[in-house]
């Protein structure tokens, strides 16, 4: 790998004027190329973004300034970054002097590319508005939060939405310290993924505060983060809390006091925490996602928030990405499981350090199934690690279970050694498929023929399917969970199933591996003996709807109809889309009818992803 990354960084001519770590180097090898950004970093990148923006919640516009600082070869007298539906009012050098942009033809998915003659210029100044329907952006009204009384805004960057409220170069593989100055309302607080340099604002001028923010490590684009709202803070141990609504303080801190814990135990694993404080944002329902490794600030769901801590593996896997993805992030989306499969295998090595083995095991034996149903319904190009850029479906499966295998066939100790090792030589850098296999064979293999045989590395790296060494992690909590299942097929009333104390990873277990068909008197037995319908927890009441759905139980549709109304987590609301589509015409006027009622509550990119079901 040595050889390989000196070969692929790129010198180029002149210095950031701003960014306390010096540029990280880009990788220039054929499969870093990032077909879903418009730059070219070898001839000119971004190197430091400086935002000065105001929220504007009448508008739902976010305008102002972003100051970019660029290295660029000495022959270099353009730049290309990314755009998507940003009105542009003018663009200028350090000293004010107008460049010549143009903004190319637009791709739906992508944007535009926005070229910017720069000369000899090394920093520009971009005044700018985003759209009131940027893709990054949600504006919540006062009724979609728990407070119902103020206004709500969050950023949702990965993986290629930023570029709807920041004209930079929006690729992983082109790493940008940051800092902003962020206005917002009076009685608003703004927090952002960086060092909080004002936490209690200051004057902005009539109604208005701002506050001040700043990221010194060079990170990937879409990490940059903003929520801004009627926001409380409670601390959670010296270097962790979290920020909620006031409502919803005190449940998400009983939650998610095992925090510090976690730090602890990650430390321990694979070495320090490189980014000062570790604090979590439990946003509202509407955010589209289980966690969002942002960092210094995690975003988080409330559907983790379940009374007895048995989701808080993804606080767990956002810690995680502290290493995997934000310390060495996937050059290209295609190499995605960079992060996933490596956050998804440490994520539950923090989870068994902190809860022990056998909770731990539950949660790559019930990904396991996942993983079965993923290889079986996916095409084989999705299916492979090294993959495209738009489909991960193994990311985080497949990718774990090959981290679990190699960990298998050396020895937990030399695999965390390696680990350990293998962040510290990459650590704010980029990474490729084919740059780990260099380095896994450089540092770990060392020309052990025997080893590289039996690992299979390319197999898993570059074909579908699973290989045949793969290793399957069995719970003995889940195979209970079976038998009762079992029991239950075989006739047992539900009354005689005892629940009590199930884990979230225990039901779904449970309704996951039940046949899809059932009469209509074995419904009406489980909703009243389980409660599923009216489940304060998300994730059984969406197993539960699956199967509702499948059966065209109507009695469920209420509760159908309040779930996808009130949480906007893709991971529990698509399923049901999907399933609903599935069913034709007694689903899909139902889907179309939630849907067209629901759609104002989820985020931009839950719309999209929803809207794709529905339509295809």
């Amino acid at each position: 790998m040595r050889r390989t990354l000196s070969a692929s960084l790129i010198s180029l001519i002149a210095a950031p004027a701003f960014a306390a770590d010096p540029p990280s180097p880009i990788l220039t090898t054929p499969e870093a190329r990032d077909v879903l950004s418009y730059a070219d970093p070898k001839v000119a990148r971004v190197t430091h973004v400086d935002l000065d923006l105001a929220a504007d919640f009448k508008s739902h516009v976010m305008s102002g300034t972003a100051t970019l600082d660029i290295l660029a070869g000495k022959n270099a007298r353009q730049i290309i970054l990314d755009d998507k539906k940003l009105a542009i009012a003018s663009i200028t050098d350090g000293a004010g002097h107008a460049l010549t942009w143009s903004v190319g033809p637009t791709d739906a998915y992508k944007g535009a590319p926005l070229t910017v003659q720069i000369g000899t210029a090394r920093k520009i100044v971009i005044r700018y508005a985003s759209s009131p329907d940027a893709s990054a952006l949600q504006w919540l009204p006062p009724e979609l939060t728990a407070g119902k009384a103020k206004p709500y805004l969050f950023s949702q960057g990965e993986s290629i939405n930023n570029r709807s409220w920041i004209p930079t170069q929006d690729s992983p593989g082109i790493r940008q310290s940051w800092s902003a100055k962020i206005t917002v309302p009076d009685g608003l607080m703004a927090v952002m993924s960086a060092e909080r340099l004002t936490p209690n604002g200051e004057p902005a001028g009539p109604g208005r505060h701002s506050y001040r923010f700043r990221m010194d490590h060079n990170v990937p684009p879409y990490l940059i983060a903003l929520a801004v709202g009627d926001l409380a803070f409670r601390p959670l141990g010296p270097r962790t809390g979290v920020y909620t609504e006031p409502a919803m303080l005190d449940k998400a801190a009983r939650e998610l006091s095992d925090t510090e814990k976690m730090v602890d135990a990650a430390e321990a694993l694979y070495g320090p925490y490189r980014w000062g404080r570790y604090d979590i944002l439990v946003l509202p329902p509407s955010f589209p996602f289980g966690g969002m490794e942002n960092p210094t600030l995690t975003f988080a769901t409330p559907t983790i928030i379940t009374g007895d801590k048995s989701n808080v593996d993804v606080i767990a896997h956002e810690l995680a990405h502290s290493w995997s993805g934000n310390l060495v992030t996937n050059a290209t989306w295609s190499d995605s499981w960079l992060n996933e499969g490596f956050t998804t295998y440490f994520e539950n090595r923090i989870d068994e350090a902190v809860y022990g083995k056998e909770r731990a095991a539950t949660l790559p034996d019930l990904s396991w199934d996942d993983l079965q149903d993923e290889l079986k319904e996916n095409p084989a190009r999705a299916s492979r690690l090294h993959g495209d850029p738009e489909d991960g479906a193994v990311d985080y499966t497949k990718g774990s279970t090959f981290l679990r295998t190699i960990e298998q066939a050396v020895g937990r100790p030399r695999f965390d050694a390696y680990l350990r090792s293998y962040f510290d030589r990459h650590a704010f850098q980029p990474q490729t498929t084919a740059g780990f296999l260099a380095d896994l064979r450089a540092n770990l293999i060392k020309g052990d023929h025997a080893l590289e045989a039996k690992l299979q590395l390319d197999t898993w790296a570059y074909r579908p399917g699973l290989p045949g060494n793969a290793v399957h992690v069995t719970s003995a909590t889940l195979a209970r969970v079976d038998q009762d299942r079992k029991r239950f097929e075989m006739g047992a009333a539900a009354s005689s199933i005892d629940v009590k104390g199930w884990s979230t990873q225990e039901w779904l277990r449970f309704l996951n591996g039940l046949p899809r068909q059932q009469p209509p008197e074995r419904l009406i037995e489980m909703d009243k003996a389980f409660g599923l319908s009216a489940s304060p927890n998300a994730y059984i009441r969406c197993a539960w709807l699956e199967i509702a759905i499948a059966n065209h139980f109507e009695p469920a549709v209420p509760a159908l109809e309040q779930h996808l109304t009130t949480v906007g987590r893709m991971l529990l609301v698509t399923p049901l889309y999907k399933a609903l589509k599935a069913q034709g015409a007694w689903g899909m006027p139902i889907a179309s009818r939630i849907f067209a009622k629901a759609k104002p509550t989820y985020h931009p990119v839950a719309q999209a992803a929803i809207e794709r079901i529905l339509a295809n």
